[in-house]
């Protein structure tokens, strides 16, 4: 099963490590763990912290258990992270199958990866979200700013970290 949830990516490991870090050795229930990750990680609001349980969970770095969530033992290396993407996170294949199309003279836009995917949007998502174009094209834009933070993406135009768009051709680790 793939994941839908991306939150923002993380500025490095160091801080990908926080998140994991917020989630409790012992098994906590799921209001418990989002006020955990509320707290520790400055989340704005319990569906954002949510939204990073289900995150970390499709990278294998936490797990859901009949006691609730509970951290795992697994370190994120860039390694692990790519791993979790492809196989847990809804679209990765296709924007990566996008980004080995994509060239220095034509890059890849989260526009373009939108519409690339745009047929691939759960029914639920449309019908329950009038703008949910708005929600999963910034959705794109924060999948290829986790690519690149572990080199499957490599940014060509833009500035990733700030409120331009960039645009992104294969990375080294694709």
């Amino acid at each position: 099963m793939r994941l839908k949830p991306v939150p923002e990516p993380p500025a490095d490991f160091d801080a990908l490590r926080e998140y994991q870090r917020a989630v409790p050795l012992v098994p906590g229930d799921t209001d418990d763990c989002c006020a955990r990750l509320r707290r520790r990680c400055d989340l704005p609001d319990r569906q954002t912290a949510n939204d990073w349980l289900a995150f970390l969970r499709a990278l294998g770095l936490i797990e859901e258990t009949s006691r609730g969530f509970v951290r795992t033992d697994v370190e994120p290396t860039p390694e692990r992270v790519r791993e979790g993407l492809r196989d847990g996170v809804l679209l990765v294949p296709e924007a990566l199958a996008a980004l080995r199309d994509a060239s220095p003279d034509d890059p890849l836009t989260p526009d373009d990866l939108f519409a690339a995917t745009r047929d691939r949007v759960p029914r639920h998502d449309r019908a329950r979200n009038p703008d949910w174009e708005a929600a999963w094209r910034n959705r794109a834009a924060r999948l290829l700013g986790w690519l690149a933070l572990v080199d499957l993406a490599a940014p060509v135009a833009g500035d990733p970290g700030g409120s331009e768009v960039a645009a992104y051709v294969a990375g080294d680790g694709l």
